[in-house]
């Protein structure tokens, strides 16, 4: 048998205007924060994967400065981080499904109870990292009208992966500012460019976790950088875009430093840690 909804929406007022007006005295109609705890209300989850080509990338003052043949992406590897595959995971690879793709990654986004957003990025399997490839041709200086006049960079590729990439958007109590607070987890695999006008390359360059070379595995492969962006003050006064590098650990290597195309050695920064830094960026 069907019911009309009009029907029964009737039926439900007589029931309402039936109860003992004392019954009907302890009906309140629910705050903002008994709302927050109701099933349904509990943010947005993005699962995303993606491939991403760009032509060039131009930033104009007077002159220009374009980089060309942006790539991001998947690394479209499974041997990424050899090392603490070997030693912690039985050899076999972080990756799971190797593609081109960026992929494999959720992003929750949700606004707290005190107001804060928050946008949280991370693996869909926590067992795996996210693998991403950055890739780009020249970085060119350019001429009012247009023309090359100095290629700064050439080449640049980086394979490398994250475990975390959170971003809190709301008020800084310590800071006393509206801030941007980031924190991510991530491990560069390896990173090669070319710098042409000083007959420079840097090759097999390498960030992790500044114990990864004590103890090899996912997490160490992964360096930690928290910083804090917001609108702060230049030394002489006026706004500035602030960004405050809260602290960074990390292992930094460079397996090849080439001059003229040919290796002069390699290079390492061992247990770097920086805290407490800022940096002011204002137009002139």
């Amino acid at each position: 048998m069907k019911i009309k909804k009009s029907a029964l929406n009737f039926a439900s007022c007589i029931a309402i205007s039936s109860l003992p007006l004392a019954a009907l005295a302890d009906l309140q109609s629910l705050d903002e924060a008994s709302m927050s705890n109701v099933t349904g209300q509990a943010g947005v989850t993005i699962e995303l994967e993606t491939e991403i080509d760009i032509g060039a990338i131009i930033y104009t003052d007077e002159g220009s400065l374009s980089v060309n043949e942006v790539f991001i992406g998947g690394t479209n590897r499974v041997d990424l981080f050899q090392e603490g595959m070997d030693a912690a995971n039985g050899g076999n690879p972080f990756i799971i499904n190797a593609t081109t793709k960026l992929d494999e990654l959720k992003i929750d986004f949700d606004i707290s109870a005190d107001g804060e957003a928050q946008i949280k990025i991370f693996p869909t399997n926590f067992a795996a990292p996210v693998d991403f490839r950055i890739t780009t041709g020249a970085w060119e200086l350019q001429d009012s009208d247009g023309n090359a006049t100095l290629t700064l960079l050439d080449n640049f590729a980086l394979d490398g992966i994250f475990t975390q990439m959170w971003a809190t958007i709301g008020q800084d109590d310590v800071l006393g500012e509206e801030r941007l607070n980031l924190k991510v987890r991530m491990g560069i695999d390896d990173l090669d460019f070319d710098v042409p006008f000083l007959g420079l390359g840097i090759r097999d360059m390498r960030m992790t976790r500044s114990d990864y070379d004590d103890n090899p595995n996912l997490l160490s492969a992964n360096a930690y950088i928290e910083a804090n962006i917001y609108n702060g003050e230049r030394a002489a006064g006026g706004d500035a875009l602030a960004i405050d590098l809260v602290s960074m650990d990390a292992d930094i290597t460079v397996g090849a430093i080439q001059l003229g195309g040919t290796s002069i050695g390699s290079m390492k920064l061992d247990n770097l840690s920086i805290e407490n830094s800022t940096m002011r960026i204002y137009g002139h």
